[in-house]
């Protein structure tokens, strides 16, 4: 039986990798194109980045939506991926089509 530690990995991912420093509650907002522009600013301004600014804010979105996994509501899953297509017009990239 996995202890109580081992479920917490991705609050230890958060805390101690070289992710992002995010404001407090950034995904939680009501607005995308807010929660698209604090990412952008979290990403360009951070030394502990690996990748290029696009790619670390939007892997720390992606990250945040698949750890909520089932217990995001419809709304803010939705809120969510409109903040990725925000993201994409923040840094002037094109959604790759789905061939």
């Amino acid at each position: 039986m996995p202890t109580r530690k081992g479920k917490r990995w991705s609050q230890l991912v958060t805390e101690t990798s070289n992710a992002l420093d995010l404001e407090e509650g950034v995904c939680s907002r009501k607005d995308p194109r807010r929660i698209a522009r604090s990412l952008k600013r979290s990403a360009e301004h951070t030394r502990r980045r690996k990748s290029d600014a696009f790619r670390s804010a939007m892997s720390m979105l992606s990250f945040y939506i698949n750890r909520a996994g089932r217990t995001l509501s419809k709304q803010q899953r939705a809120r969510l991926e409109s903040a990725k297509d925000a993201l994409r017009d923040l840094f002037h990239k094109q959604r790759r089509s789905a061939a």
